[in-house]
């Protein structure tokens, strides 16, 4: 039974990651349908890339994909995918992304890698239930990164999705590769969620941490009645 649950995981691992490989392409070339740089167009793609992280988190809610296995499955799937691309829709045409210096690539990618599992890590706190907020705020967030990474290094943001299309470009063993779209965002994902989990862990000692009261000394003050009082009953004893 476990091995089966395993293979189906893996099964969809594979799937989706083939899937992100031609959503890009195909994004691509209904965009350029519309016109590149045009009003159409951008809305086109936003909305096509919207919709491709919503189906992806709501496939890998149901079935648990895209999260269950190692990164090599996942690149696997990618680099499947690039190639039935290229095999397929021989007219499609894929550049290297990287569009600045080694350093400033990887500077960039580690910047939107850390971006973006913060921002996951941070949803996790949120209602489980909660899926559509939740997609939302991840999708508008990684929207948001990749454009601004976008002309710089593409905003891919995931080491699996940058492999496939390297492999198909043969610069899948260059340096600045590995170091941009690699190293970069793994030691980034690493920072985030270290720094996740201090701030988690420092928060539960704040308030775990216990409250001393302090108590002032607060003098005696008599009104005119009180004394009144005193004086009547003094007379009486």
């Amino acid at each position: 039974m476990a091995m089966e649950i395993r293979a189906r995981l893996a099964a969809w691992d594979f799937g989706m990651s083939l899937m992100w490989a031609w959503s890009g392409a195909l994004t691509r070339l209904l965009v350029h349908g519309f016109g590149d740089g045009t009003v159409a167009g951008e809305v086109v793609k936003v909305s096509l890339y919207v919709g491709s992280l919503f189906l992806s988190a709501w496939v890998g809610r149901v079935t648990g994909g895209g999260c269950g296995n190692p990164l090599t499955l996942l690149v696997c799937g990618s680099i499947v995918g690039a190639a039935l691309v290229t095999l397929i829709l021989p007219e499609f045409t894929y550049s290297d992304p990287l569009k600045v210096g080694i350093a400033q690539g990887a500077l960039t990618e580690g910047f939107l890698a850390f971006g973006i599992a913060s921002v996951s890590l941070a949803l996790t706190r949120y209602d489980p239930n909660d899926f559509i907020v939740k997609t939302w705020i991840h999708s508008m967030s990684r929207l948001t990164l990749r454009i601004l990474g976008s002309d710089l290094t593409g905003g891919i943001m995931n080491p699996a999705s940058a492999a496939g299309w390297a492999f198909v470009l043969g610069n899948q063993t260059a340096r600045q590769h590995l170091l941009v779209y690699w190293i970069a965002p793994i030691q980034a994902t690493i920072l985030a969620a270290w720094a996740f989990r201090w701030l988690i862990q420092n928060g539960r000692k704040q308030e775990k941490r216990p409250q001393f009261m302090v108590s002032v000394p607060i003098p005696r003050r008599l009104d005119s009645s009180s004394r009144i009082l005193s004086r009547r009953t003094h007379k009486f004893q």
